[in-house]
């Protein structure tokens, strides 16, 4: 929801340090793989019960989410790219809530589980909508120049993030603050499909 507010804030000094790393001979991939990186040690240091430094490996992770499409730009971008980056996003997101029932899996694993659920049912619908989205050649970068069709949506890049510096910030309501967010997910997918068979009708 406010991912195409914030671009026009992140994207011009993402741009000049993604290429000053260009220069460097620094690819986009290897930047994806680091952000990829650090994301699985936020997921780690989750587990062990290190919410302060988990916030911190989490904040750096997708600033080198947005760092490696800079470098791609400056570089080339290719689909590879694409599609590295966007897997490796789905691990992030997967990641996060998995070591919250690892840590607790007493507590958190009902709720875990829901919320990993509506994010399987919400990428279904954001991967489905991108594939139909490429057949006609549709085009938008109100979420900056991306390998897929990005649509909008209640939640985006930006609440999810917020979401996990929450969950970190205040661990023992994890299971609430979950079943919220799984229900806001379940919307988002209501809305694409809503969207979809609008805009896909034959």
């Amino acid at each position: 929801m406010f991912d195409r507010h914030l671009r026009p804030l992140i994207d011009p000094p993402l741009n000049m340090i993604g290429g000053q790393l260009a220069r460097t001979g620094l690819t986009a991939n290897a930047v994806t793989l680091i952000g990829l990186a650090f994301g699985l040690a936020g997921a780690g240091a989750i587990v062990l019960g290190q919410f302060y430094l988990a916030i911190a490996l989490i904040l750096a992770s997708r600033v080198a989410d947005g760092l490696d499409g800079a470098v791609a730009r400056a570089h080339g971008v290719t689909d590879f790219g694409g599609y590295l980056d966007i897997t490796s996003d789905f691990v992030f997101y997967a990641a996060i809530p998995l070591a919250f029932v690892l840590y607790d899996p007493a507590s958190n694993g009902v709720a875990g589980a829901v919320l990993l659920a509506s994010f399987y049912i919400n990428g279904a619908s954001f991967l489905g909508y991108a594939i139909l989205a490429e057949k006609k050649q549709m085009r938008s970068d109100s979420h900056g120049v991306k390998s897929l069709y990005f649509t909008g949506g209640l939640l985006e890049g930006a609440e999810t993030i917020a979401f996990f510096i929450a969950l970190c910030l205040w661990p023992a309501w994890f299971a609430p603050l979950a079943y919220v967010f799984a229900a806001l997910c379940a919307l988002t997918m209501a809305a694409r499909l809503a969207l979809a068979a609008r805009v896909f009708r034959d």
